[in-house]
């Protein structure tokens, strides 16, 4: 049993602070969907951006070498961003602290799109990672302090949503923009949204107070924090393109250790931590964690894997690659309202056993894709996934913010979102080094089978099949070697991005035996 004792957030418990559902009001509504499209803004912008970075570099005259810095900067300042919310909840209130940060990330989108080169661009790109990192958390935090009952499925379920629909829709979207616009809508595309958000947001939201002894919190542990995150993040970003092994990579991993563990240490002996690392105490809590990890693999593990087929092996263009992988957004909308109503009345454990085994068997599908493969091939896995992700993100969020006093709700948001981020990020750099080690390997025992007149690998290349009868084809003009070597590289790729899908299925697979460890309360409350 949780002892009771004196608050010491910024979200301190009141007659308002939980809004039932016959007091969940217009006004109250209109704030919390405010904040959700804050939340989009931002996460929509990772994804826009990712996908129009040949037109940045162009633009800006960006040398390729420091192109990825553009993203890397945007993340490494996101993920210090996250662990921070309950800070500054504690210090702001839910209110101020949303509404100032929406402002920052607006201001910071106006200047990168004033940028004129890439050392103009990084700096804030920083800063816009930063003050959009905590929005994601805070709209989480607002799910579980301004509703309850029904309303608060409702509220996750706008959440879930938001944060689900933006890396689907960011291709699309930037592709639109580079198409038809400039560049530097990106960017641009945020400040009147941005606006409009804070204003509504500031008038609609009004939970708790700030908290008079948030001047005791350790302040002195931020430095190591943010060296720890945002060096684990570079590491993570640059290591798969410089190589495990180099010289910086491992200073930065060694500067990395150092840092996560005075951060470690501050956290659990320090009276008032920046980071309360207890709430890793509650085994729900701990076991969503998990879960939460996971997810962000798959999420951000198959928003970067389709593209890249899409757009190398298949040769579409990035508003081509967005229509395509519409098929996830639209399922994730069709799915919600159906999700939300089985949310009350289902086990949460069973429903997060049929999300994941839903998100495994569409992970797994993509793992036998054909270099030949197009939107009817990839539309059921498509699907598969976009029904899989509110049912893995609506009863792992209440299973794992659930337990908490309202006081305690930012912090742990603020931890279970880190998770999902951190799943990312360490995703994409486990599969990024896979296809990289992996593809030149499958190439050249692809030109091994053709040589020796393999058919079925020629149909898999797409070839030809007159000529490949199960016997050596003999020596190869350089002509023939010329037309042939784009094919076989496309589908070494395919070989190689089909290994990715299958160990992100496997590793969703394997988080359902956490399944049981959770531990079973009422249905909602």
């Amino acid at each position: 049993m949780r002892s009771q004792k004196v608050p010491e957030t910024g979200v301190v418990p009141s007659g308002t602070a939980a809004v039932a559902d016959e007091r969940a009001t217009l006004r109250v509504w209109v704030g919390f969907i405010a904040m959700s499209i804050g939340m989009f803004m931002a996460v929509l912008d990772i994804q826009i951006v990712a996908s129009s970075l040949p037109e940045l570099q162009a633009a800006l005259l960006i040398p390729l070498d420091r192109l990825s810095w553009v993203q890397t900067a945007y993340l490494s300042a996101e993920i210090v961003a996250i662990p921070l919310t309950g800070w500054i909840t504690r210090v702001l209130t839910l209110r101020a602290a949303f509404t100032l940060c929406v402002l920052g990330f607006t201001g910071a989108s106006a200047m990168c799109a004033a940028a004129d080169g890439f050392w103009a661009l990084v700096p804030s790109r920083i800063v816009q990672g930063f003050f959009g990192g905590f929005l994601i958390p805070l709209v989480f935090s607002a799910v579980f302090l301004m509703f309850e009952g029904s309303a608060r499925v409702r509220a996750t379920m706008v959440a879930g949503i938001m944060a689900m629909l933006a890396p689907t829709l960011g291709p699309t979207v930037g592709g639109f923009i580079t198409d038809r616009l400039s560049w530097h809508w990106l960017f641009l595309i945020n400040v009147p949204a941005g606006i409009i958000v804070a204003g509504l947001a500031q008038w609609g939201v009004s939970v708790g107070r700030s908290d008079r002894h948030a001047h005791r919190i350790d302040l002195s542990a931020a430095p190591f924090l943010a060296l720890f995150l945002a060096g684990l993040q570079v590491v993570l970003s640059e290591a798969p393109k410089e190589g495990w092994g180099s010289p910086s990579v491992l200073s930065l991993v060694a500067m990395g250790l150092a840092s996560g563990l005075i951060t470690l240490w501050r956290c659990v002996h320090h009276p008032v931590p920046l980071v309360d690392l207890s709430s890793f105490r509650q085994p729900n809590f701990a076991v969503a964690c998990v879960f939460s990890f996971v997810l962000g693999a798959g999420l951000y593990g198959a928003t970067f894997l389709l593209p890249l087929f899409l757009g190398i092996v298949r040769h579409h263009d990035p508003f081509e690659i967005g229509l395509i992988m519409i098929v996830t957004g639209a399922t994730q909308l069709a799915i919600a309202p159906f999700a939300t109503i089985l949310e009350q009345r289902v086990d949460r454990r069973f429903l997060t056993a049929c999300g994941y085994a839903l998100l495994a068997i569409g992970l797994l599908g993509n793992g036998f894709a054909t270099p030949a493969d197009d939107f009817w091939e990839l539309f059921c896995q498509q699907a598969a996934r976009g029904a899989a992700f509110m049912f893995c993100l609506l009863p792992t969020t209440a299973l794992a913010l659930n337990d908490f006093p309202q006081d305690e709700v930012p912090n742990a948001s603020g931890l279970f979102n880190l998770m999902r981020n951190l799943g990312g990020s360490i995703g994409l750099a486990v599969i990024t080094t896979l296809i990289e080690e992996r593809a030149p390997g499958h190439v050249a025992a692809l030109v091994e089978r053709l040589q020796a007149g393999d058919r079925a690998t020629a149909q898999f290349v797409g070839l030809p099949l007159d000529r490949f009868t199960g016997q050596p084809l003999g020596p190869v003009d350089q002509e023939t070697r010329d037309l042939v070597a784009p094919l076989v590289e496309q589908a070494g790729l395919t070989l190689a991005i089909n290994e990715a899908w299958l160990l992100l299925g496997g590793a969703v697979l394997c988080s359902l035996l956490l399944v049981p460890l959770f531990r079973r309360f009422g249905r909602w409350r």
